[in-house]
């Protein structure tokens, strides 16, 4: 009966996969494994693999670098963000905002998961005593009910169960609604979120990862990252989907 179970299982699992194959997250072609990006896209993508500032992330070019040596950015040495440091898994273009947008408003939420397993191996290691804690970055409360969900706390979902970390997604609270920060420039984006954060759960002493999709001018990041340490968090990291990059054009 158990051998009947699972060959009906299979049977059906090729009947569906024949009639709806599994697609590209990012442009729609067919591919051979669901949640993934088809060989066109995944070469288009600029993965952010090499060498950048030591605090926001922001890539820095190799041949100036020199190995097993940490460097910081011109505006991170002038004026250092509240946030460690802010890790993505590429620079923002075409391919990753095809993606973030379609899990953000095209409610394609099995993108999440997607997410979540290209971020993980950006999961910083803690050396405290305490395990560091995923918190994702919160949406109001009417945001949250008109959309149905916070696309960074399902993405923390996932990462909690394939890191082992712990996550608490109430911990951090939006509690002014704040306007749609797509079209606004870096000093109105810092002042539309300042004062927008308060902490809602026991962060002392601890090591935070910050978990959001995109990473723009950190005005977000950096909000969230002085709540945090005004409750006393020991370091925030920032881990995301993409980061925009001055030299992509974004």
């Amino acid at each position: 009966m158990r051998m009947l179970r699972l060959t009906l299982s299979s049977l059906a699992g090729i009947l569906l996969d024949f009639a709806l194959p599994p697609r590209c997250i990012a442009c729609g072609a067919i591919v051979a494994d669901a949640g993934s990006l088809c060989a066109d896209c995944w070469g288009q993508a600029r993965f952010l693999t090499g060498a950048g500032c030591g605090q926001c992330g922001r890539p820095l070019p190799d041949n100036a670098l020199v190995a097993d040596q940490t460097y910081y950015c011109a505006p991170c040495l002038a004026s250092p963000p509240a946030f460690d440091s802010v890790r993505a898994v590429m620079a923002y273009g075409d391919i990753a905002r095809a993606v973030a947008l379609q899990l953000k408003y095209g409610r394609q939420i099995a993108h999440a998961r997607t997410i979540s397993r290209l971020m993980a191996r950006l999961v910083p290691i803690s050396s405290s005593d305490k395990p560091a804690m995923l918190i994702p970055v919160p949406l109001h409360r009417w945001r949250l009910w008109r959309r149905g969900f916070n696309q960074s706390a399902l993405v923390a979902d996932h990462l909690a169960r394939l890191s082992g970390l712990r996550h608490d997604r109430m911990a951090l609270r939006r509690i002014r609604q704040t306007p749609s920060l797509g079209h606004l420039n870096r000093q109105q984006r810092h002042k539309a979120v300042t004062g927008a954060f308060r902490v809602a759960g026991d962060v002392q002493g601890r090591n935070i990862i910050l978990i959001d999709d995109v990473f723009t001018t950190g005005s977000t990041a950096q909000a969230c990252a002085l709540a945090l340490k005004k409750a006393g968090a020991n370091r925030v990291d920032v881990i995301c989907w993409a980061r925009v990059c001055e030299d992509t054009g974004n």
